[in-house]
């Protein structure tokens, strides 16, 4: 399906509507960006390349290229036709001022500039220059280069001039911007954060080529061009895993004029990867889109299984979760009047964009099983697996349950509980080994800290099934200590410590161990993470003596800070620390578990970039050798203070 989307009418400065005004941007930032923190600051740059997508899905551009400057402001250019110069006449003033100093105004609302766009309706561009030092756009149009320039937020600005000449078919607009450093936390760009977002535009946006550059310290590039679209996006999420039959499934098409296109593979893992996207723009929560999908997914396969006898007359229809096992897909829809349910576009709302859905997947789903009855065989063979493996659980969390009431909600043996029951108080630390466990029983606050050691590595979730996950017993001791459940029975209000930490040795293995915890957090309670109760205990690498003085290091560079404030010579005596055992109760208490003097790092989860998360555990906790290998390699660098 060709990307490109007919503009309905002239995109003239007159299209650039009016709708309210600036005011409050500086003021509430986070009621237009989410928040000011890195995530918020990386907004900025996503509002403006998402303007040049806009001009890529109106057909008008091929290419985007984003550099992060020397001095840390933005420059985003594109070959796109240019954001009008001409006067608009209901502001008085050019089109492009409007663009970028009138809160809510733009080509996205109904004035024919586009008949589709993401971004955030309109108060992107003007929003980015409210929360700027600076910002300066030039357009390439008619012939000459017009540039303005804004400062202290957008309140004032010069005049828009030509300050040069181009050749009269090139056009396209440039944006470079200066983020205001006394409202963001950070004002430090991601060149990995923003690289997955270009990628993933990239996939989005068949044929688009993204080019990112870093001009600052570590001069980098990376360019994103993709003319297959989605089913390369499908290939590159599934990389990590063994693909069950070679081709990527694809189906386009449109309906009550939404533009569908859907890409799916399975593997042999075990988690669905689905994600949505409304205009290029992620929508973490699903919606009306995903939810066609899903229909049409489970009604298709399970009208194959009957007709062909694949599903006997005896057994049950397949569920969607079972057909879904192990299987990446991407639901990519353009709409010309997206509806999402917050402004934050967690979830769509449009129902014609879930029948149009449905009726693309459904019809080309079912002639393409009727074509390739070897893939329709492998998908439904899986699925009975899944749904055998599911009923085996669910025994299992029946089993549980009656064994709890009769058992008054009887907690794991190893757990040391604390005395305080408001879960707001309340932290549980889960603890490498029984000496670790020893110790910290022994250091912490009964009333407050509870300990829930763990024998050797728990189960890799990524490589197993529910009725496994169930049936391992430190996995079963985890969930019912926290007091959640898990997968579809879980329930955060019944959450009974409000911090969960993570504590292992600051080793390969410990590493190690920390991981399979977060994968299994991820796949089966990731509301833990987003809500931010989940933690990594930071014990300290290093003890240094002196003179009967102690101080503790958490890193390489903080004992070369400390060396130097006291001195190198013989009289220093220094530890490496290489586990929580090597510490006593009370060592451990001042360096790790001491509120006072503790460092915890809270485990935070970026929906929007749900798909390299995903990709992330896969690739790490996945058979595949060669890119986990790749993976390690590139993000080596990033690893501060692993003993191997």
């Amino acid at each position: 399906m060709a990307q490109s989307t007919e503009v309905t009418t002239e995109y003239g400065a007159d299209q650039i509507q009016i709708l309210e005004g600036l005011e409050a941007v500086r003021l509430r930032p986070g009621m237009y960006i989410g928040t000011t923190s890195i995530r918020g600051l990386h907004h900025l740059v996503y509002e403006i390349v998402d303007n040049s997508v806009d001009e890529a899905l109106a057909g008008s551009c091929t290419e985007i290229k984003v550099t992060l400057n020397a001095d840390n402001s933005v420059t985003v250019e594109d070959n796109g036709r240019g954001i009008p110069v001409g006067i608009n006449h209901k502001a008085g003033i050019p089109a492009v001022e409007v663009v970028f100093t009138v809160l809510h105004a733009g080509g996205k609302f109904g004035g024919g500039g586009y008949k589709v766009s993401g971004g955030l309706h309109g108060v992107g561009a003007s929003v980015v220059n409210a929360l700027s030092t600076y910002l300066e756009v030039e357009i390439c149009q008619n012939g000459h280069v017009y540039k303005q320039r804004y400062s202290n937020g957008g309140k004032e600005h010069s005049d828009l001039t030509i300050i040069g000449d181009c050749p009269e078919e090139k056009t396209g607009t440039k944006v470079t911007f200066l983020p205001d450093d006394t409202i963001f936390e950070t004002v430090v760009f991601d060149f990995r954060m923003l690289a997955q977002r270009m990628r993933e535009m990239a996939f989005l946006t068949k044929g688009l080529k993204i080019i990112l550059c870093d001009d600052r310290e570590d001069k980098k590039e990376k360019v994103f061009h993709y003319e297959g679209g989605i089913k390369e996006f499908v290939t590159y999420l599934n990389k990590g895993a063994n693909s069950l039959y070679p081709e990527v499934l694809y189906f386009e098409g449109e309906k009550d004029n939404v533009l569908v296109e859907v890409a799916l593979q399975h593997n042999d893992m075990y988690s669905d990867n689905t994600y949505g996207f409304v205009n290029t723009i992620t929508t973490p929560e699903g919606g009306m889109h995903v939810v066609g999908f899903r229909n049409a997914l489970t009604k298709t396969f399970n009208d194959y299984g009957r007709k062909n006898k694949l599903l006997k007359d005896n057994e049950e229809n397949l569920a969607g979760e079972d057909i879904r096992e192990g299987m990446t897909a991407i639901i990519s829809v353009k709409i010309e009047d997206p509806q999402f349910e917050g402004q934050t576009k967690q979830k769509l709302g449009n129902t014609e964009a879930r029948s149009a859905v449905d009726s693309v997947v459904s019809s080309q789903l079912q002639i393409y099983l009727e074509q390739h009855p070897d893939v329709a065989k492998t998908i439904i063979e899986k699925s009975l697996l899944s749904q055998r493996a599911r009923e085996a659980a669910r025994k299992a969390r029946e089993i549980t349950r009656r064994k709890s009431a009769l058992e008054t909600m009887a907690l794991p043996g190893k757990l040391a509980d604390c005395s305080d029951k408001d879960p707001a108080n309340c932290e549980i630390y889960i603890v490498e080994g029984d000496s670790a466990g020893g110790s910290a029983k022994t250091a912490r606050d009964r009333n407050t800290q509870a300990i829930l050691p763990l024998r050797g590595k728990i189960l890799n979730v990524e490589k197993a099934r529910l009725d496994k996950i169930y049936g391992n017993a430190e996995i079963k001791a985890m969930i019912t200590a926290f007091g959640t459940g898990i997968h579809d029975d879980f329930d955060i209000s019944k959450l009974r410590y409000h911090k969960i930490i993570i504590m292992t040795d600051a080793d390969v293995d410990g590493a190690h161990i920390s991981t399979l915890m977060l994968t299994f957090l991820y796949r089966f309670m990731p509301e833990l993470i987003k809500q931010g109760y989940v933690y990594l205990a930071q014990p300290p690498l290093y003890k240094l003596e002196k003179n009967k003085k102690v101080w503790y290091a958490y890193s390489d560079a903080e004992l070369d800070s400390i060396l130097k404030d006291v001195g190198r010579d013989g009289n220093n005596k220094i530890q490496r620390y290489k586990g929580l055992g090597e510490m006593d109760a009370e060592q451990l208490w001042e360096t790790t578990m001491d509120p006072e003097n503790r460092i915890l790092l809270r485990v935070n989860m970026d929906e929007e970039s749900s798909s390299e998360l995903d990709l992330t555990f896969t690739t790490l906790m996945g058979d595949k050798v060669e890119p986990r290998r790749e993976f390690i390699e590139e993000n080596a660098r990033y690893v501060e203070n692993l003993d191997i």
